[in-house]
């Protein structure tokens, strides 16, 4: 067997889960970094900003748009509430659930938070075309959907 052939079957089998981890991994240390002097962990900045651009929402529309579980949710919630930067509010439509807005210390530390986010996101596309970037998000989208279709295998 030639050295292209092994080279090419290498490639083929090789998985892409250790990179996005390792990806993952390395994204959060740099975001905890950079947000911790507001108290937002990395783990409650996509909650944060998801309502920023969605409020009021429920925990539960919360969940299902971040694709994060119900408990996740829920203590990265109380965390923001805790820090003052989240408010709930019980839905006058139905007092089952809660709506949740941003409190103004909330709405305060949005930008500075999507100014941290810019920077993460600035050193991740570096030496990395526009296209290349786009085709590369395409392509994690279309992971992730296969990941999370229901009843396909």
């Amino acid at each position: 067997m030639s050295d292209h052939c092994s080279q090419n079957d290498k490639s083929a089998a090789e998985s892409h889960g250790p990179y996005i981890s390792a990806i993952y991994r390395h994204m959060q240390i740099l975001i905890s970094a950079e947000l911790a002097p507001y108290r937002i962990g990395s783990g409650q900045y996509i909650f944060l900003m998801a309502i920023a651009f969605q409020q009021p929402i429920t925990q539960k529309a919360l969940s299902e748009k971040l694709l994060i579980d119900k408990t996740t949710t829920a203590k990265a919630i109380t965390k923001l509430e805790a820090e003052g930067y989240v408010r709930r509010e019980a839905d006058p439509e139905d007092n089952r659930y809660h709506l949740l807005y941003l409190t103004d210390s909330g709405l305060e530390v949005v930008p500075k938070v999507q100014e941290a986010l810019a920077r993460v996101k600035n050193k991740t596309r570096k030496g990395i075309a526009d296209e290349e970037y786009e085709l590369f998000i395409k392509l994690l989208k279309m992971v992730l959907h296969n990941l999370t279709e229901q009843g396909e295998s």
